[in-house]
């Protein structure tokens, strides 16, 4: 800001700050030469010229028109005024101008955060699909818990996660897919648990329950599902991550409930794994949903849930099926993309 503008003060002492769209009205009135003329430049009232520089006036405490004269001439005060008002609009220009470019820098970085068991295996085809529609593109894979905080400390752009305890009402989510919970059982056990699987607390009595860790958001999930269908297994493995809970189930020492995407993620074990559908249940499943700053990043978003579905639809899905041929036909659903946007 012009020093001499910001040593302007009103009548009281306080120093003004100055108003620039009242600025740039009264550097139309002067180009023009009369308020007139400059209410037809700027496409508002005369009425509306005369009080903006009238409250200008008040402001600074000093009349910048003689209107003893017509058309009224500026005054000494209303000349150096005009000098530096015309400094400061052309750094608030400046200012806009590098904000813009600086927004679409940043836009052309894209931070984006995943759940392992999406950047392991949807992750791929989403980097390539996004390789036109940005610059640089930084994928992080994690758990939920550090992704949600990673996204509200600004450190990500976007996280897609499969658990949403949304604690910002400027992020927004949305449902990109879903999946069902499957059971797992070592080849050649699948036929005995078929029967036992109607009533799961066959399964478990004839088999131990291999489990993820209730430190992860999978495991918590499995645990809920398994209190509304009134199951109580008794605790013996549990794992964070999924290959060595399947290296466990492949060797006959248990069973355990995973979902398609997890078993995708760690797909060298699908030769010795059998899988069963779950009886339909209320938490049958888990969602996963993109998430972001919904003002600074809806355009990119959108791209990202529909690339999203798209690969899934045309490239995973049938990947899975060929591999996995009892996979259940609901096992994975994706939403149609009007009813995918959720509020916060």
């Amino acid at each position: 800001m012009p020093k001499a503008v910001a040593a302007l003060r009103s009548p009281r002492g306080d120093a003004v700050l100055p108003d620039l769209r009242a600025l740039e009205t009264f550097v139309a009135v002067c180009e023009a030469g009369s308020m007139a003329q400059a209410a037809q430049r700027l496409g508002i009232t005369q009425s509306a010229v005369s009080q903006t520089i009238q409250v200008l006036e008040a402001s600074y405490g000093m009349k910048l028109f003689d209107r003893e004269v017509r058309p009224a001439q500026a005054t000494r005060a209303g000349m150096l005024l005009l000098d530096m008002a015309g400094e400061l609009l052309s750094d608030a220009r400046q200012i806009a101008e590098q904000l813009r470019a600086s927004v679409r820098q940043e836009h052309a970085q894209l931070r984006l955060g995943c759940v392992d068991s999406f950047a392991a295996t949807i992750g791929p085809a989403l980097v390539r699909a996004l390789s036109g529609a940005t610059r640089q593109l930084q994928l992080w894979s994690g758990l939920t818990p550090g992704l949600n905080q990673q996204l509200l400390a600004r450190e990500l752009d976007l996280a897609i996660c499969t658990e949403v305890p949304l604690q910002d009402s400027r992020i927004t989510q949305r449902l990109l897919f879903s999946e069902r919970w499957v059971a797992v059982f070592a080849r050649g056990q699948a036929p005995a648990a078929l029967a036992r699987l109607r009533d799961l607390s066959g399964a478990t009595a004839a088999l131990p329950l291999i489990r993820y860790t209730q430190r992860s958001v999978i495991g918590q999930q499995v645990e809920r599902f398994l209190r509304h269908v009134g199951i109580d297994a008794p605790r013996r493995f549990e794992f964070d991550a999924t290959d060595p809970l399947l290296s466990l189930v492949a060797a006959g020492l248990g069973w355990a409930i995973t979902t398609p995407l997890c078993l995708w993620q760690s797909r060298a074990w699908l030769d010795e794994l059998d899988l069963l559908p779950l009886p339909e249940a209320k938490l049958g499943g888990r969602d996963f949903y993109l998430l972001c700053r919904e003002a600074e990043w809806a355009p990119m978003a959108q791209d990202i849930a529909s690339l999203t579905r798209a690969v899934l639809a045309r490239d995973t899905l049938p990947a899975m099926r060929a591999r996995m041929p009892a996979l259940p036909a609901q096992a994975i659903v994706i939403p149609d993309p009007l009813s995918a946007e959720l509020p916060p």
